[in-house]
């Protein structure tokens, strides 16, 4: 007899977040050869018909969920937590979504390439992504205090750690010895590569205009927070 807090959709997130990192990680371990027959814009198309509506799927689950399981602390009313909820996932967005892309690349306008960065967010961490969704993950199991909570948690960072595996294996079979130079000079954990005198941090490396975007998107999501949740709502998930 299961206990009455554990509910289905502990279950049914941790499956969404397997399949969806099958799919996601999946189809970028086949990009070579996806390129290779139908070429790199029609991948890139293909790429993101599958990870768009898989991830708005998910999130939409989450938003309806996210009070789901057991509560085993409640926290949002202590004084400091609020902003410090908001700093925390200001600070993700910025490694999540790191200014080392080209936006028409990514939306096929021009040919998608696989790059090999060392510059930027890079600097602090080769894996940006795998930080960013870390803190996301502490800032809103901090907040929320549930069980669901600690299962979306769960799943999302162990792609995460999978997808720095993943990622480096890609790019070492791409560039070679190129990347393991990089790979020496970087590090995964961030700031190491700074602390151990492999990296200099270059502010002005910082000064780009998709730093701004996410700083206007970050801004956009806290105003339009209240509305998120309220749409969602109506659907039935």
């Amino acid at each position: 007899m299961t206990a009455s807090w554990l509910t289905a959709s502990h279950g049914i997130m941790l499956l969404l977040l397997v399949g969806f990192a099958i799919a996601h990680s999946g189809l970028a371990a086949l990009r070579p050869w996806g390129e290779s027959k139908i070429g790199a814009r029609a991948y890139r198309v293909l790429f993101a018909l599958v990870s768009i509506p898989f991830a708005t799927a998910l999130i939409i689950y989450f938003f309806n969920h996210r009070y789901d399981g057991l509560t085993l602390w409640h926290l949002q009313t202590t004084p400091g937590v609020i902003p410090l909820i908001w700093v925390l996932s200001a600070i993700s967005f910025f490694f999540l979504y790191p200014a080392t892309f080209n936006l028409l690349e990514i939306a096929a306008l021009e040919k998608p390439e696989v790059h090999l960065y060392e510059t930027g967010i890079i600097r602090i961490t080769r894996h940006p992504q795998m930080v960013g969704q870390i803190i996301w993950c502490i800032a809103h199991t901090i907040w929320l205090g549930t069980t669901f909570m600690l299962v979306t948690s769960a799943g999302l960072i162990a792609h995460h750690l999978f997808a720095v595996w993943h990622g480096d294996r890609r790019l070492e079979q791409r560039y070679g010895d190129a990347f393991l130079k990089v790979k020496d000079r970087t590090s995964v954990m961030p700031f190491q590569a700074l602390l151990d005198g492999r990296q200099t941090l270059k502010w002005q490396e910082f000064l780009r205009p998709a730093y701004l975007g996410v700083t206007g998107f970050i801004l956009l999501l806290w105003w339009g927070h209240p509305w998120l949740m309220t749409v969602t709502a109506k659907v039935p998930w």
